[in-house]
């Protein structure tokens, strides 16, 4: 009997093929996470532009009523200047 197998190894022992399918393996795993990650960044970005969106009306509703407190701080001074002429 023979016990030695005729297909071609590598130094440890491992035919190509199975090294390759190993590495392709490692491949795919690493371009998963990859993606992962990239679904992650992008659902963060979203979160931060929404956020700064929502700040940003804020701050515009709050400009919006600073204006018209002064507006109307104005119609009654020259309310008051009328009256004293």
């Amino acid at each position: 009997m023979n016990n030695f197998d005729n297909s071609p190894q590598g130094e440890n022992g491992i035919s190509p093929e199975i090294y390759a399918a190993k590495i392709g393996f490692i491949g795919s795993l690493l371009s998963t996470l990859g993606d992962g990650l990239q679904a992650i960044g992008a659902g963060i970005e979203l979160q931060q532009l929404e956020n700064s969106s929502s700040q940003d009306t804020k701050n515009q509703s709050n400009q919006f009523e600073s204006m018209q407190k002064q507006i109307d701080q104005l119609t009654r001074k020259i309310e008051e200047m009328e009256r004293e002429n």
